[in-house]
């Protein structure tokens, strides 16, 4: 009971709006630094902390949730994304820290990196999986020690184990920190594991001095004229999800032993293949083969068109959105503790927090008649705004919004939070039975008719 008490609570305060880090005082609506002996924020941190419960067990049951919810389900048209996200961290003491590349930030400096594992199509992105990299500082023997893995083995890992789970998808794919690295496109090849890859524009060297040539030597090889006489090029239609298209234009470019029809595809995607603006040209690096291509019979993954290679490589850029989210709305990088166990625990319980605001958009429509508060019995015990089953949340007819799924469950969370906290400020005894009855109509989400006698 201690452990689902501390859940609820925890969730309840990362979904809260942010008015303030979402430290333990912010996450126990205790005030900052003088409230940190406060029983609730005392009990928040030995839930997160020394408490019994496994974190990837939570995290099991939250994506066995999401892969047997119709509306969530991975589908064979989605991709997994691989990326890892920095964030600044003062202390020294602290689990995985140290000096390293943070790309937020764009430098390098004193934090913690997380490589994550995300599933995304057009519509829908959630995290799969989340392991903090721990520089090589933190083991006996550096980066020779047996518990050392740099985080294209954690990325690798991660994909292997979401294939393991089930979860369907197109091809798995990653930017070009990633991309760029030959040892990481084996790892994901030898497990059977087709992707779509992010190069830089000057990878490798396929020769050398000033024959140098790179993939940016192989897009001005290929041939263009103009709209009407393409040459080599495609033209891609691509839909963004606010409705509007662009068409940019692809083509299978040679590098090396990269080719059309080589083991490694190299696809270069651009707006104006005249001039290969920076900003909108993508080089990358496929295992799927070309339809109509020698490899297509001999090959397990369907054969993926210039259109198909450039679906997937958009659908990237959703974790970059993810991250966002769950870093401006949710407190992922405001904990205040120092243990791999309650950093892993705050992680898994941002993404819980996460998952749950896409379970309330999903959710089956209430009953749109207003709800009278009953009068309730002085022995009814609060209900949890937490219950799969419980809550009667709004279904939404528009396109899958996190952000307006997250205002949805903070239009009943922060009443019902409210009224919650302001009573035990009063009193430490059980609310009477008619505040008790709105709390707990509150909390199921009912809408309440205001002007009919209690």
């Amino acid at each position: 009971m201690a452990q689902r008490r501390g859940f609820r609570e925890y969730l309840a305060g990362l979904l809260l709006p942010r008015d303030r880090n979402k430290t333990l005082t912010c996450l126990a609506g205790a005030e900052p630094v003088v409230g940190a002996q406060h029983a609730s924020v005392q009990r928040l941190q030995f839930f997160l902390s020394e408490s019994t419960w496994n974190h990837e067990q939570v995290n099991a049951r939250r994506l066995e949730l999401l892969l047997t919810d119709p509306a969530t389900a991975p589908h064979p048209g989605g991709v997994l994304v691989i990326d890892d996200s920095g964030d600044r961290k003062d202390s020294r003491a602290t689990a995985h820290i140290g000096r390293q590349w943070l790309g937020r930030l764009g430098k390098t400096d004193n934090g913690i990196v997380t490589v994550t594992i995300c599933w995304a199509d057009e519509n829908l992105y959630y995290p799969l999986h989340a392991v903090p990299y721990s520089p090589a500082h933190h083991f006996p023997k550096g980066k020779s020690d047996p518990g050392f893995r740099t985080k294209l083995q954690i990325a690798a890992e991660l994909a292997r184990t979401a294939k393991a789970a089930g979860v369907a998808f197109r091809a798995v794919a990653a930017d070009c920190a990633y991309g760029d690295q030959d040892s990481f496109r084996r790892q994901l090849d030898a497990t059977g594991l087709p992707f779509v890859m992010a190069l830089k524009p000057s990878h490798g060297t396929w020769a050398y001095g000033k024959d140098a040539y790179t993939p940016v030597h192989a897009a001005h090889a290929l041939t263009w004229t103009d709209p009407e006489r393409p040459g080599d090029w495609t033209a891609v239609e691509r839909t963004f999800r606010d409705g509007h298209t662009e068409t940019w234009w692809a083509a299978d470019a040679t590098l090396g032993w990269w080719g059309p029809d080589g083991n490694v595809r190299l696809v270069v995607a651009t707006t104006d293949p005249a001039t290969l603006p920076p900003q909108t040209t993508w080089y990358l690096a496929t295992d799927l083969p070309r339809p109509g291509g020698p490899r297509e019979a001999d090959s397990s993954e369907p054969a993926a068109d210039l259109h198909e290679v450039v679906r997937i490589h958009g659908i990237r850029h959703w974790i970059e959105q993810s991250y966002k989210q769950i870093k401006d709305e949710l407190g992922w990088a405001d904990f205040q503790v120092r243990s791999d166990t309650a950093v892993r625990r705050h992680q898994t319980l941002v993404n819980c927090a996460f998952s749950f605001c896409w379970d309330t958009w999903f959710a089956q429509p209430p009953d749109r008649e207003p709800a009278l508060v009953p009068t309730a019995p002085a022995t009814v015990i609060a209900v949890g705004p937490w219950g799969r089953g419980g809550p009667s949340r709004p279904h939404q007819h528009q396109p899958a919004s996190w952000p307006r799924a997250i205002r949805a469950v903070r239009a009943w969370l922060a009443p019902w939070t409210t009224l919650q906290r302001c009573w035990r400020a009063w009193s430490n005894a059980p609310p009477p039975p008619e505040l008790q009855a709105l709390i707990n109509a509150v909390g199921a989400g009912h809408p309440l008719d205001l002007y009919s006698p209690v």
